[in-house]
């Protein structure tokens, strides 16, 4: 019993949700079709309206608390999943209200009140899924704090006007065919690309609120077909019910080991509430994104500790300038994954010893790209991803990817810029010693106006004199 207790165990491990998700599929079609006779009658109304009303209020508490995580993380996808279970939970409350026998009498409504939740939840999927800075995701996600609030009251509005006038569901007959087997199939669909782009960022990216949303799109969908193969009140039907409640639980897990802090579990609960902007940015580095950077620069030992250098610099550079905190936040955040596209690039070129030839540093410089399309795939939001994209370009427009010139290049990749080549002139690699902080300084002066901003030149310079600003040795005093 055991042996197979361990077996189960690793297929449910992380490399393998596949039968994580469809082991609830297979319970149901045994109980419905292989063993009717188990698949007993379970009417009761307050039974179905206690279990319903717990599922949406521990879906909107949850909804809420990830809100605020995603708004200051500035994390899109965290803040899309938390609008999929607002869905979840105001739906799902009127799904509950509407039993029948314990607020209104016979109606349409409570059916389709659950296929409109499971549906409005996989779009919210869908969209979380999508590369933040796709057209679609990149036009919602302009006001999160907006959003946040208008779609809550929206649903409370729908909420209170469907239970007042059930019949309005005459408009939108998305309990009877076709409408049915169209959303059907749409939630399915939805919920099937969520799942599959939040697999494959998880195989690269290894953070625990990935791999808990594909485990929530594959709930979903799984939900979905039983609400619409299911009979009403029977326990296969009920199952979905609690598949619903285990959505909800495995993000609450998702978000716990993705921004825990190792020693100091309360940290991220801190940070997430926290006005400090030196808590909050301490907070948002969290476990999983360290784990991240850490691979980056295990692939090459000489940037070792580089991004996270190069991420406090452009923070004081940021504080100096007094910049806001969701500003200072992006700098911190888009620092230590400036370089993350990296992972994508040969080893052997980022150590070679020798000069590059050309392809060889087109090559590298595609890093740039690549970090681009890793991080927006993780959600990062636009300032963050310029930082990525942006920080090796040159105000006279000899950068790279994309030749900006001048203001065309963010603020933020600007100040990273400086930061970026301040550390790596100061820290040894496998083609030179590291330069002093005199002749790091004297660089950047040199090449002000041309590669570098002058007032951030000139506002760098002080920091490192005054010991704000800290390198890999002694010299700078720090």
């Amino acid at each position: 019993m055991s042996s197979i207790r361990r077996h189960l165990t690793g297929l449910l491990t992380y490399r393998n949700p596949f039968l994580g998700i469809f082991l609830p599929f297979f319970l149901y079609i045994f109980i419905r079709y292989l063993a009717p006779q188990s698949d007993v009658l379970l009417r009761h109304a307050a039974h179905h309206f206690h279990i319903v009303s717990i599922t949406a209020l521990i879906s909107l508490s949850i909804a809420l608390v990830v809100g605020v995580v995603g708004v200051r993380q500035r994390n899109l996808q965290v803040l899309y999943v938390a609008l999929a279970f607002i869905s979840l939970a105001g739906l799902f409350s009127v799904h509950g209200l509407a039993t029948p026998g314990f607020v209104l009498g016979p109606n349409v409504l409570v059916g389709a009140a659950a296929e409109l939740a499971v549906l409005t939840t996989s779009f919210w999927l869908l969209i979380s899924a999508l590369p933040s800075h796709n057209p679609i995701n990149a036009w919602l996600g302009r006001s999160p704090r907006a959003l946040l609030t208008l779609y809550p009251l929206a649903l409370l509005v729908f909420g209170i006007w469907a239970l007042n006038q059930p019949e309005i569901v005459a408009w939108l007959p998305v309990h009877e065919q076709p409408l049915r087997l169209l959303v059907t199939v749409l939630t399915i669909l939805m919920s099937a690309i969520a799942f599959w782009r939040y697999w494959r960022s998880y195989r690269y990216s290894r953070f625990p609120f990935q791999l808990a949303v594909a485990y929530t799109a594959g709930w979903v969908a799984v939900s979905q077909f039983i609400i619409t193969t299911g009979q009403a009140f029977y326990l296969s039907w009920w199952t979905y019910h609690f598949l619903l409640l285990f959505c909800v639980i495995a993000c609450v897990i998702g978000i716990v080991y993705q921004y825990r802090q190792p020693g100091a579990p309360m940290l991220a609960l801190q940070g997430l509430f926290s006005t400090n902007p030196d808590e909050q940015i301490q907070a948002g580095i969290s476990d999983s994104v360290r784990n991240l950077v850490a691979a980056t620069e295990a692939r090459d030992p000489y940037t070792a500790g580089h991004q996270q250098r190069v991420a406090l610099g452009a923070l004081r550079l940021g504080q100096a300038l007094a910049l806001r905190p969701e500003q200072l936040r992006a700098l911190v955040q888009g620092g230590v994954m400036h370089d993350i596209g990296k992972l994508e690039v040969p080893g052997e070129l980022l150590n070679k010893v020798g000069p590059l030839t050309a392809a060889e540093r087109k090559t590298i410089e595609a890093h740039t790209l690549a970090g681009y399309a890793m991080c927006a795939r993780l959600g990062f939001m636009d300032e963050e991803l310029g930082i990525v994209r942006w920080h090796h370009e040159r105000l006279d427009g000899q950068g790279y990817p994309d030749g900006l010139v001048g203001d065309a290049i963010p603020l933020l990749a600007r100040i990273m810029a400086v930061s970026d080549v301040f550390d790596a002139l100061t820290s040894s690699r496998a083609y030179r010693h590291a330069w002093s902080v005199d002749e790091a300084l004297s660089y950047l002066q040199q090449n002000s106006g041309t590669q570098f901003e002058p007032a951030l030149v000139e506002r760098w310079v002080r920091l490192v004199q005054e010991g704000r600003i800290h390198t890999m040795h002694n010299k700078s005093g720090a």
